[in-house]
């Protein structure tokens, strides 16, 4: 079985505590993004639980309607250790739909003022059907994740 999951470490000189503080917070995620793709939390709620929904205003050129929302809900939250979420939508009819894919920040502190931050992008848990008639995974070059990392240590030490 081929590896389903890509990810980048990086890092940063703060505490785990201030990163993750940067991290619930979904007005950071845009900034966060090394896609381009995120636009504006919908939900300005910090992060607080797992089971959590939150949304997020998007924009994606090959998206059919271009701009779109993201409904995610929170899986992993361990503060300050780590956090998770699985993108989903929804198709109209009130109902989320998650489509199997999972975004996965794990901060190990390597001292009282550096945390290593490992960011993950599982998509193991993708359906064949929506392998078969959707995008390729992952839909972004594994540099995305090296860029995110970047954003996040240039927020929390800004």
């Amino acid at each position: 079985m081929a590896n389903e999951t890509v990810s980048a470490s990086i890092t940063i000189k703060a505490p785990a505590e201030g990163i993750f503080a940067v991290l619930v917070d979904p007005a950071n995620h845009a900034a966060i993004d090394g896609t381009g793709w995120v636009c504006d939390p919908v939900d300005r709620r910090p992060l607080t639980a797992s089971g959590q929904i939150f949304r997020m205003a998007m924009y994606h050129a090959n998206h059919p309607n271009g701009s779109y929302e993201m409904a995610n809900r929170v899986q992993v939250f361990d503060p300050p250790h780590a956090i998770s979420w699985e993108p989903g939508y929804d198709p109209g009819d009130g109902t989320l739909r998650f489509g199997g894919w999972i975004w996965r920040y794990d901060l190990a502190p390597l001292g009282p003022s550096a945390t290593e931050v490992k960011l993950s992008y599982d998509w193991s848990a993708v359906p064949d059907l929506v392998r078969q008639t959707g995008p390729v995974f992952p839909p972004f070059s594994p540099d995305h994740l090296h860029n995110s990392l970047t954003h996040l240590a240039h927020l929390v030490v800004a």
